[in-house]
């Protein structure tokens, strides 16, 4: 009753630039809202797409592709898994689940599992056969991730599920209280070195024992502020970034911060609010921000290396890095490329026109997008 009164009131709100009505327009609720035009720019890379397929609408919900080995794996609302070819976008395989689904797929080669809103998370062998479904506490929004033979999942409800990848049962869970006021959103779980990484409404970060569910430690990102709860609000919406030893989160109303992922000491920490994920390279952290600004920051000490804010108003998403540039979608279905150097506008393709809601992933020497139409598209940069 908590999240979906909390959901009602950020409903109620979206004639206001708040989380919930930025995420009103990712899931559907919004539709009036007026789109930044497209900045010019000179040409500097060489964008195309290599193929496109369609694998099925992501309706009120956000997807993303996973890439193993040669193969992207994609899942729709509709219920449908489809896996492709990564060179040709050819499908080898489609399966129906048999139920809608709202989150997925992740997969680690051999096992894709997807989620859905009633809290199912269903599992499907690298034929394409079901291999197992199990319930849940609260509705899925995020992909899962498979380490070790471990399916974890996080549920709407501050629950995060350690799985058994043969069966589905259950192995551990971690189990959170959340405050008042809390945002519906596609938060994840990021798996490394044995660890479970996830942030939490309020500012958290939390690292978890991947074998056990085990809390190794916390973190404060954010901490609330302000006389009312939206106010207060600062959740860590994207899946933590995990590179190296160190591992960094970023919150709406808050700060980014990077921690050292074995201790939990905090390396360093500057003002930005974001829900969106953040990428990084060898040098530098890359964050976009709730008004749509992309940013380098170096990535020892947090320092801004540039801004790119052409594309404030397109409601770009998170960042993924290819070769010498980054890469973002945005709200009409633009991919934009930008210069890992500047941050100078270097490139743009365009889509199907309809909302790209989660980062670019890598694929080689190349990135894909999903489209909330159902449009995946392979798009190589040089």
């Amino acid at each position: 009753m908590r999240s979906v009164a909390a959901l009602c009131l950020l409903l109620a709100l979206a004639g206001c630039e708040t989380v919930g009505g930025y995420y009103d327009r990712w899931f559907g609720s919004e539709s009036g809202k007026k789109i930044a035009e497209l900045p010019a720019f000179s040409a500097t890379a060489d964008a195309k797409v290599a193929w496109q397929a369609n694998v099925g609408s992501a309706d009120r919900f956000a997807f993303a592709p996973v890439v193993r080995g040669g193969s992207v794996l994609a899942a729709s609302a509709a219920g449908e898994v489809t896996k492709l070819d990564l060179a040709t976008g050819k499908p080898l395989w489609r399966t129906a689940t048999g139920t809608k689904l709202s989150a997925g797929p992740g997969s680690d080669g051999r096992l894709s599992v997807v989620g859905t809103s009633r809290g199912e998370v269903i599992a499907v062998d690298d034929s394409g056969r079901l291999a197992w479904k199990v319930q849940l506490s609260g509705e899925i929004l995020s992909s899962p991730e498979i380490h070790e033979d471990i399916v974890v999942v996080r549920s709407g409800d501050g629950r995060i599920f350690g799985l058994a990848a043969a069966d589905g049962r259950r192995r551990w869970t971690y189990q959170r209280a959340l405050p008042a006021l809390t945002v519906r959103s596609p938060a994840g779980v990021s798996v490394m070195h044995g660890g479970v990484f996830s942030g939490f409404p309020g500012g958290k970060l939390v690292a978890l024992v991947l074998n056990s569910g085990a809390i190794a430690w916390e973190g404060t990102v954010s901490t609330p502020r302000g006389s009312t709860e939206l106010e207060r609000m600062t959740d860590i919406v994207g899946a933590p970034l995990v590179e190296g030893r160190v591992v960094c989160a970023v919150a709406y109303q808050g700060r980014v911060a990077c921690f050292d992922a074995v201790n939990g000491t905090q390396l360093w920490i500057r003002e930005m609010s974001s829900i969106m994920p953040l990428a990084a390279d060898a040098r530098y952290i890359y964050a976009t921000d709730d008004k749509g600004n992309v940013h380098a920051l170096d990535k020892t000490s947090g320092a801004s290396i540039w801004k790119q804010e052409r594309l404030l108003g397109r409601l770009p998403t998170g960042a993924t890095v290819i070769g010498n540039h980054v890469v973002v979608g945005d709200y009409q279905g633009y991919v934009h490329v930008l210069n890992r150097s500047d941050g100078s506008i270097a490139a743009r393709v365009a889509t199907d026109g309809s909302p790209i809601l989660l980062p670019p992933v890598s694929a080689r020497d190349s990135v894909l997008v999903q489209t909330r139409n159902g449009g995946l598209y392979n798009i190589t940069v040089r």
